[in-house]
C-alpha cells in the first residue's frame, strides 16, 4: 500500500538535506538522513497495551528530520490501535511526501507489518514475504522496498525488515531470501530494521557479506531503559556509493521498546 501525502507535505518535501544553497541551486555532495524505529505499534511500553500515542513517535522522527523512514511493529486498521492507518497519520504528521506499508500479517481486525516513509515520490514499491521453518511456528515476516530518487537524480531502493525473533535458521534464512532480492538490482541499496540479532551472530555475520552496518560497534538499542543488546541495523551497498557522517542511537525512552536508530549518509559519486 503505496500513497503521497498531502500538498502541503509535498510542498515542505522539496528542499534536499544538508547541501549548501547558492543561486536558487543545492552545491555539494547529496546526503541522506536515514531513520530506523521499530515503534511498538505506537503503544509506551508504561502504558495500558490499548493506549496508542501517534504524536509520540511522530515527535522522535520530527526531531531528527529525516529523508526516509524504516518502521517497524505497524498497526493498520487493527482493534487495538483504534482502527487507524498508522504508517499514513505518521506520514502526515511528519510532513511526508509519502508512506508504503508492507502488511506482514493479519492482526486483531486489520493489518501488521513494516513501513517506509520518504520525502521523496516512491517510484515502485514491493513486498516479499520472507520464507522460514513453518515447523517451527514463527510469525511471518516481510522485506518491504521501494524505489526513490532524490532532488539531485540519485536513484537507489531502500528497504525495511523485521526478522524472525525466536531461531537463528529462520533469521539465515531470511537473510538468504534478502541477499537474493538486493543481488537481483542494479541500484545501491540501503536497508534498515530490526534483525532481532546481536553483532556477533551469524545473522549479522551474513548482513555484512552483503552490506557495511553504519556502526562497527554499535550501540545497544533495547531495552530502553539500560539497553544492553544491538538488534536495530542501518546498513548499505556499495560501500563506494556512501559515506556514513553520523551515526547515533537516540535516547528516547518513553514511545516505544526500541531506541530509534539514526544516520546521515554522504552520497558519493559513481567510479
Amino acid at each position: 500500500m503505496a500513497a503521497s501525502c498531502s500538498p502541503s507535505a509535498q510542498q515542505s518535501a522539496a528542499s534536499p538535506q544538508g547541501r549548501a544553497v547558492k543561486g536558487g541551486k543545492a552545491e555539494g555532495p547529496e546526503q541522506l538522513r536515514v531513520l530506523c524505529y521499530n515503534i511498538h505499534y505506537a503503544n509506551p511500553p508504561s502504558k495500558d497495551k490499548t493506549f496508542i500515542d501517534l504524536d509520540a513517535i511522530a515527535n522522535v522522527i520530527k526531531k531528527e528530520n529525516p529523508d526516509v523512514v524504516a518502521l517497524q511493529e505497524v498497526d493498520v486498521n487493527t482493534n487495538r490501535s483504534g482502527k487507524v492507518h498508522e504508517a499514513q497519520v505518521l506520514a502526515e504528521k511528519t510532513g511526508m511526501k509519502a508512506y508504503y506499508f508492507g502488511k506482514a500479517i493479519d492482526h486483531d481486525g486489520g493489518d501488521y507489518g513494516v513501513a517506509i516513509l520518504s520525502k521523496y515520490d516512491l517510484l515502485e514499491t514491493h513486498t516479499y514475504p520472507l520464507p522460514d521453518d513453518r515447523s517451527t511456528k514463527p510469525e511471518p515476516r516481510v522485506l518491504a522496498t521501494a524505489r526513490m530518487r532524490t532532488p539531485g537524480g540519485f536513484e537507489f531502493m531502500f528497504a525495511v525488515t523485521h526478522l524472525e525473533v525466536r531461531r537463528e535458521e529462520n533469521r539465515l534464512m531470511q537473510m538468504a531470501e534478502i541477499s537474493r532480492i538486493v543481488n537481483a538490482t542494479s541500484l545501491p541499496v540501503i536497508i534498515a530494521g530490526d534483525f532481532n540479532a546481536k553483532p556477533d551472530s551469524e545473522t549479522i555475520k551474513r548482513l555484512d557479506t552483503l552490506f557495511q552496518r553504519t556502526c562497527d560497534p554499535c550501540e545497544p538499542t533495547i531495552p530502553v531503559i539500560n539497553p544492553n543488546r544491538t538488534i536495530d541495523y542501518i546498513a548499505f551497498r556499495p560501500t563506494d556509493r556512501f559515506k556514513v557522517l553520523e551515526h547515533k542511537v537516540i535516547q528516547e525512552t518513553y514511545a516505544s521498546d526500541h531506541l530509534p536508530i539514526f544516520a546521515v549518509l554522504q552520497i558519493q559519486p559513481q567510479k
